[in-house]
């Protein structure tokens, strides 16, 4: 078969061979996550600083995988620099993670208006959403340092719109984005000094994770499957099943003069 013709199919087991290597993902970034939540539980910062720094990179393989959008990776990755940035106890680098996660919800804020839908949305959702984001800036700001006032604030916005245009994709999705919403006010509370739960940064990974793994579910089953273009094998005539040598197709028979 030419190279040309092998283009226009699908190899056997290409399909296969992606779905097996999607699932590895799923199960690599499954195995990543509980090694980071038992590390936290466990008060391991060695074994925190060894797994966080693989999820996104896995989560945005699998989406590569299943060949997702690619603002979708995008997002995913953006999240990695954010994850990786939190990691150094500084403000400089805290900052620059903020940054990260806010490019990353400007990503997801343009897949959701991309394959989102006008749901309904009552006037309940958006007080709620609403009252959420004026509360926290509110509750959080005489508690804040002065130079991360306007920062926080900002970010706080920003990361309610992605909450609130999750809901165009479904509950999935919303719920993927009211936990990346809890767990980033998790951490706001942290720069407050506000009084902590037991091992918080367990309870803001937990939300942070499943916030992420609901946002690429949502953003998947969302987006318009493609058909698949069958190529139908050529039909042979009698004039071209018979070729030259030079490839070219065998003239017809001359009929004699009458």
């Amino acid at each position: 078969m030419s190279p040309a013709a092998v283009a226009g199919r699908r190899l056997p087991g290409t399909e296969t061979e992606a779905s097996t290597k999607a699932k590895l993902l799923l199960v690599a970034f499954g195995i990543a996550a509980l090694g980071d939540l038992a590390a936290l539980l466990a008060g391991s910062d060695t074994g925190h600083t060894l797994f966080k720094p693989l999820l996104m990179p896995l989560l945005a393989g699998y989406v590569l995988t299943v060949k997702g959008p690619r603002l979708l990776t995008a997002a995913l990755l953006f999240g990695w620099g954010g994850d990786t940035l939190l990691l150094f106890d500084a403000d400089p680098a805290f900052l620059a993670g903020m940054g990260s996660f806010a490019a990353g919800h400007v990503c997801y804020l343009v897949l959701f208006k991309r394959y989102g839908t006008a749901r309904a949305r009552g006037a309940w959702l958006v007080a709620g959403y609403a009252t959420a984001l004026v509360a926290t800036v509110a509750l959080l700001w005489p508690d804040l340092p002065a130079d991360m006032r306007g920062p926080v604030a900002g970010y706080s916005l920003l990361l309610t719109a992605m909450a609130f245009a999750a809901t165009r994709l479904g509950l999935t999705a919303a719920a993927g984005g009211a936990l990346f919403l809890l767990s980033d006010t998790l951490i706001a509370t942290g720069v407050a000094e506000w009084p902590q739960a037991p091992r918080p940064d367990f309870w803001i990974m937990l939300t942070y994770i499943a916030a992420q793994f609901l946002l690429v579910s949502g953003v998947l089953a969302a987006q318009p499957t493609r058909p698949t273009q069958s190529v139908q094998p050529a039909r042979l005539t009698s004039e071209s099943a018979e070729a030259t040598p030079s490839g070219e197709p065998t003239p017809p028979p001359r009929h004699p003069a009458r």
